[in-house]
């Protein structure tokens, strides 16, 4: 039985709530039996989700799902690359661990498990690389800790558009997917690596 570290986001600036951990907590009301899960939710604060992860990947997971909020997509995005860029204060983009490589790319079947999210109702993509904030940081040091205390974790980070709750009170159109959406890829995910 695949072992799975799930893991998600606490609200941040303006927002009440975060469409990670939302979906999170809707996956957790029908998760595949194929897997053994462990969630965890993570500050937004560099120094803290760093320190939080690097504990939680020696538990020797299969698989490090992470999951990231999206303001203004429209679609689940499936990150091909972690970059060894960070961009904690808004200023200028520094490495984010100055001894690792320029970035990791997933082995993962990223193309055929967007198709396979498309066809279960949700829109999907893969997106070239989470950015440079905490989500690719985060991303970054899940493979960067895997590889460097040698486990065969594999990872992947998620990016999932605003939850509908979170846009309802808009008086402007703003993109977003329902978490009990976000919650069908996710389960395609686990099904198709638990496969």
């Amino acid at each position: 039985m695949p072992r799975v570290l799930l893991t998600a986001f606490e609200p941040y600036g303006s927002f009440q709530a975060n469409s990670s951990w939302l979906t999170l907590m809707e996956l957790t009301r029908d998760i595949p039996e194929i897997h053994e899960l462990t969630t965890r939710l993570y500050p937004v604060d560099f120094a803290e989700a760093a320190k939080k992860l690097r504990e939680d990947v020696t538990g020797n997971y299969d698989l490090a799902l992470h999951l990231g909020q999206s303001p203004g997509s429209a679609q689940v995005a499936l990150e091909a690359f972690a970059i060894n860029a960070g961009n904690e204060q808004g200023g200028v983009c520094s490495p984010l661990t100055p001894s690792g490589p320029a970035a990791f790319a997933t082995d993962l079947p990223l193309e055929e498990w967007a198709a396979g999210i498309r066809q279960a109702g949700v829109p999907a993509h893969v997106s070239h690389h989470a950015g440079t904030y905490l989500c690719n940081a985060v991303y970054y040091w899940s493979c960067f800790y895997a590889r460097q205390l040698e486990l065969p974790t594999r990872s992947l980070f998620v990016h999932l558009p605003l939850d509908t709750s979170q846009v309802v009170d808009s008086r402007e159109p703003v993109a977003s997917l329902a978490a009990n959406q976000g919650a069908v890829a996710l389960r395609h995910i686990l099904n198709e690596f638990g496969a």
